[in-house]
């Protein structure tokens, strides 16, 4: 590994050079993020799994650049034009982008107006032009190069303006000050077509807008891009053309007086103006956009992994509710463990409604089973849903809750291949209603079944680029199913394949020796499962938890790796590994020093914290540190709201601009990013995420349209 490469990616995550070999070595060792980042902490120093994908990401293109250096100074070479300047511009580069526009006056190109003339020979004469010979007669040097394709001296001297042209838009100093006058100088600049289709004046705020290139906020850049794309606006960038021009006519002409300078002067302005300008615009227009994308595909990331974190509804019954109005509501019966008991159809709503059969099912179903909370999804007639449970729950005085579900990806799950092999002879909209209940019992066991980019928690999400989109779900992805960790002996494989170190075909080997051979015992015997080899086993054996098995350590977080020294600190407190968890275990750890004890041991403090967490809290669930469901009784009206109240509400998505938060009424209201702190608020993500529970204030309510606007800071009286 190349300190060139290591250096940039230490200095920017802020971490030693150490920090980044050690990872790098343990990565090319074919350890998984998970595992380095849960068991390989005292060789990272403590890097989590966010780190640790930046550092692979990172090297990965450092390693790109470095080719791609290596390449364009081979190439340029080739043409024996390689000086040692050149080389020092390439060595110098931190971008690929940087690279390219050195190598750009000396690569191949496509038929221009500048290759015609090259081929018409006319090159010499440009060479002539740039000399800035004084005392000379242009037009009689000219004439020296008439000949059948070349007819007059206009057709030669426009033929070695057009070269000129070219060679002013490649050279890289002049598009660096074009590109920096554009970046820190430059507006966006939109301007509204005069015939659009957007009827609904989406776009409308940029009909006619203009903003520094420089704060453009992602969800801008994303929004013009899709207005320009819809045919909606015109953009272009605004920048001082003038000034860029003045300075590459002189960076070419010396500033002398001579009768060739006029001629450059006209080559250089059309070079800028036909090719230069255009061409950085586009470059700056992408890159706009795939920062854009970046951030939005964070944004998601983030939102996506605070959902498959919320907090499971543990030992509760629970009635999955999938609200719609003419097919009907679809009704499922969960148990404790997410199995199937009951599934039924009322039509409380018009077009056919039938309340009074829909009240007397839902009380039967209600008496039957031990039922604690009912889930009702948030799509089409959620509230009005809403609306009929709070009632039958407040006329009857039911000791039920309800809660407000996201639906998001539950039509993609319950029309996949995976639910009809679940429930074969269940109906689309039955599975629904399935998949939303089970969602309240563990969020992340039902989310793992779609794909993360059916699961609505971003913005844009269908205008970024989908290869990139599902590289960062899918990591979200493992890293959140790894944090939890999963029950081997009960989980499905969809949740399995994401375990470090396991695939789907191992996972599906696990499953199989389930069902051939009964629960799983202890984590040795996962070894003798088919596929799971010793490097699977070695990173995938801390993740897989067994309750009630032959080994009790086998049901914390501790890799088997570590039970010998477990089991020695275990000793040292004269507790057994089936005290754990006990208050005589947490009574016995209460003045114990991590660093004192791994000293004593001989072992690192991460290993040593780790364990002694495990044995104070053994079952402890990662995701307990959110925030739970809110569970309401009864219905909140926008009728009901007064500018200056105070409610509680669960944060549903963050934007750039803000976030939606849910307080019981049939839209999300809108905390908009100016309203969450007094200070500076950088992105919303600093502040709140999805899932967490909220206080809010009303900020406005905005009758005709059906919004409200909160705030997270109290309103001054």
């Amino acid at each position: 590994m190349e300190q060139m490469i290591i250096t940039p990616i230490a200095k920017s995550l802020n971490i030693s050079e150490k920090q980044v070999v050690n990872t790098l070595d343990l990565l090319e060792q074919g350890n998984t993020v998970p595992f380095i980042a849960r068991y390989r902490k005292e060789v990272t120093n403590g890097l989590d799994e966010e780190q640790i994908r930046v550092i692979q990401e990172n090297y990965a293109y450092q390693l790109n650049l470095k080719k791609r250096k290596e390449d364009v100074a081979r190439l340029i070479e080739q043409q024996g034009k390689l000086t040692e300047e050149i080389k020092k511009q390439i060595e110098a580069c931190e971008k690929l982008s940087q690279v390219e526009d050195i190598y750009r006056p000396y690569q191949q190109k496509r038929k221009t107006r500048a290759t015609d003339a090259q081929a018409k020979g006319l090159a010499p004469l440009a060479e002539w032009l740039l000399k800035l010979l004084p005392n000379v007669n242009v037009a009689q040097e000219a004439a020296n190069y008439i000949k059948e394709d070349v007819p007059t001296i206009q057709d030669a001297l426009q033929g070695a303006k057009d070269i000129i042209a070219e060679k002013a838009s490649d050279d890289a100093e002049i598009r660096k000050r074009i590109r920096n006058s554009m970046e820190h100088y430059g507006r966006l600049v939109t301007k509204e077509k005069k015939k659009h289709e957007d009827t609904k004046k989406v776009y409308k705020m940029y009909y006619d807008y203009n903003e520094r290139i420089s704060t453009l906020a992602s969800h801008r850049i994303m929004a013009i891009d899709r207005a320009e794309k819809e045919k909606v606006i015109q953009v272009s960038i605004d920048f001082d053309e003038d000034y860029q021009l003045n300075w590459a006519i002189q960076r070419f002409t010396k500033k002398r007086q001579c009768p060739a300078v006029p001629y450059i002067e006209e080559a250089v302005q059309d070079g800028l103006k036909r090719l230069a300008f255009p061409s950085v615009e586009r470059e700056i227009r992408n890159e706009l956009s795939e920062r854009a994308h970046e951030q939005s595909i964070e944004v998601f990331s983030m939102n996506l992994e605070k959902l498959l974190l919320q907090p499971p509804m543990k030992q509760k019954m629970v009635l999955g509710f999938d609200p719609a109005f003419r097919t009907g509501c679809k009704l499922a019966v969960i148990d404790e463990t997410g199995k199937l008991l009951k599934i039924s159809v009322i039509y409380p709503h018009q077009p056919n409604a039938r309340t009074k059969e829909a009240e007397s099912i839902m009380l039967n179903l209600l008496k039957t089973y031990p039922i604690k909370i009912i889930a009702i999804g948030n799509g089409t007639a959620s509230r009005e849903s809403e609306a009929f449970v709070a009632k039958l729950i407040r006329d009857h005085h039911l000791a039920v809750s309800y809660t407000i579900v996201s639906e998001a990806g539950a039509s993609v799950y319950s029309a996949s291949k995976l639910a009809r092999e679940e429930f074969p002879d269940l109906q689309v909209e039955q599975r629904s209603a399935i998949s939303i209940a089970r969602r309240v019992i563990d969020p992340l066991a039902e989310l793992i079944k779609i794909d993360p980019q059916s699961i609505g928690v971003g913005q844009y999400q269908h205008d970024l680029p989908t290869k990139r989109l599902k590289e960062r779900l899918d990591f979200v992805v493992t890293k959140a199913v790894n944090r939890v960790g999963v029950n081997v002996n009960t989980a499905s494989s969809e949740l399995l394949k994401n375990i470090s170190g396991l695939s789907a075909a191992t996972a599906k080997s696990i499953v199989t020796y389930r069902e051939d051979h009964g629960e799983i015992r202890n984590r040795i015997e996962l070894k003798q499962i088919p596929k799971v080899g010793a490097k699977s086993f070695e990173q995938a054996a801390g993740f897989l938890r067994i309750e009630d098995g032959d080994e009790p350590l086998d049901r914390t977080s501790i890799h088997p790796e570590s039970y010998a020294l477990a089991k020695k600190i275990l000793a040292q407190f004269a507790l057994t590994p089936s005290m754990m968890g006990s208050e005589e275990a947490r009574a016995s750890l209460e003045k114990v020093t991590s660093s004192a004890l791994a000293k004593e041991l001989g072992a690192d403090v991460y290993t040593i914290e780790d364990i002694l967490d495990a044995i104070r809290s053994p079952l402890r669930d990662y995701r307990e540190r959110y925030d739970a469901p809110i569970l309401r009784s009864d219905v909140l009206e926008l009728e009901d709201l007064h500018i200056g109240d105070e409610l509680e509400g669960v944060v549903r998505n963050v934007v750039d601009f803000g976030a939606f938060v849910d307080i019981g009424l049939h839209e999300d209201g809108l905390v908009h990013i100016s309203k969450m702190r007094r200070q500076r608020v950088q992105h919303p993500s600093e502040v709140v995420a999805v899932g967490d529970v909220v206080k809010v204030w009303v900020y406005n309510i905005d009758q005709e349209k059906q919004k409200v606007q909160l705030s997270l800071l109290p309103l001054q009286k």
